[in-house]
């Protein structure tokens, strides 16, 4: 789902790929923010995540 997102451009357009309600998007980047914030990694916004994701692994420069 993360990945999903940081590859679209809006929630509605996730949860229309995923087949799931844009509330379930938001829930879930919720949950991703608040373990990241556990451990002292801030990532409050949708380019903080995107670093988070590639320092991570999750994405690749080329993806983006």
């Amino acid at each position: 789902m993360l990945r999903c997102w940081l590859l679209s451009d809006s929630k509605t357009e996730v949860s229309g790929k995923l087949h799931v309600a844009p509330g379930t998007i938001k829930s879930h980047l919720h949950r991703i923010r608040g373990k990241y914030e556990a451990v002292g990694r801030n990532a409050g916004t949708k380019a903080s995540l995107v670093a988070r994701a590639l320092q991570d692994g999750i994405l690749t420069l080329e993806e983006l």
